[in-house]
C-alpha cells in the first residue's frame, strides 16, 4: 500500500517498471506427447503444439455431474486458439511431464473452473480422437475421460479467459442434442457423449463409483 510522504519531505524520483515477461512461454507448460501405442515419445510447449499437423498427445476430459444428474456444460471462451465459443464438456485439459492424469485434472479444474473436485471415475480410460477445426487447426489427443457428482446448488466461478459462460443441463437433454444437433457442441463432447450413453443411459451418475462431491 503507498504510504503518504512526511510533509515537506522530497519525493523520489519515480521508478520504471521492470520489463513485462507475459509474452515468454512457461517453461512448465508441455503436453506429453506420445506413439501410436499410447506410449511417451516427447513433450512440446502447449501453447504451440496446435497446428495443422498436430502431433498425439495427452489430454483429459472431465464431466461434473450434479446430484440431480445435471451435467455442467462449458463455453470455451472466444479467444481460445480451437472452437473458440463452442459449448462443451466441463473441463479439458493436458496432464504435463512427471504429472498424472487425475492431479491434472484436479489442477485444471481449479484454474479454470474455481472448483476443487473430490472423488474421480475413470469412465472411458481409451478415449481417442482427431478433429478438425474450421481455421484448419488440428485437435489429436488420447484423452481418458474423468466423472465426478457434486452437491445441488454448486456454482463455479470461471476464468473468463477459458470459459465464455456455464451451465447445468439435464443429461438427457445433453444425450439429445448431441444427437441431433453436434453442430452445438465439440466434436470429442458429441463422440463422448455417445460412448457415455451407451454406458449409463440417461443416467450418468451410475458410472460413479468414487465421486463425493467435496466442492468449495
Amino acid at each position: 500500500m503507498m504510504r503518504p510522504l512526511a510533509h515537506g519531505a522530497p519525493a523520489s524520483a519515480p521508478q520504471q517498471d521492470p520489463p513485462q515477461q507475459d509474452h515468454l512461454p512457461d517453461p512448465t507448460d508441455l503436453v506429453v506427447l506420445l506413439d501410436e501405442q499410447g506410449r511417451p515419445a516427447g513433450t512440446a510447449p502447449r501453447t504451440q503444439v496446435h497446428t495443422v499437423d498436430t502431433p498425439l498427445h495427452l489430454a483429459f476430459s472431465l464431466y461434473v455431474v450434479d446430484t440431480d444428474g445435471r451435467l455442467l456444460l462449458t463455453r470455451r471462451a472466444v479467444g481460445k486458439k480451437t472452437w473458440p465459443g463452442v459449448w462443451t464438456n466441463s473441463c479439458c485439459g493436458h496432464p504435463r511431464p512427471d504429472e498424472s492424469v487425475q492431479a491434472a485434472v484436479r489442477r485444471r479444474t481449479a484454474e479454470e473452473l474455481g472448483l476443487e473436485v473430490g472423488g474421480l471415475d475413470v469412465v472411458l480410460p481409451d478415449f481417442r480422437y482427431r478433429a478438425v477445426d474450421a481455421s484448419g487447426v488440428v485437435e489429436n489427443e488420447i484423452c481418458p475421460v474423468h466423472l465426478t457428482v457434486v452437491p445441488v446448488g454448486t456454482e463455479p466461478r470461471p476464468d473468463p479467459a477459458e470459459v465464455a459462460e456455464h451451465a447445468w443441463l439435464d443429461w438427457s437433454d445433453v444425450r439429445r442434442t448431441a444427437e441431433a444437433s453436434p453442430f452445438l457442441l465439440s466434436p470429442w463432447m458429441v463422440l463422448q457423449v455417445a460412448q457415455l450413453g451407451a454406458l449409463a443411459g440417461d443416467d450418468l451418475r451410475s458410472l460413479a463409483t468414487r465421486s463425493t462431491g467435496a466442492l468449495r
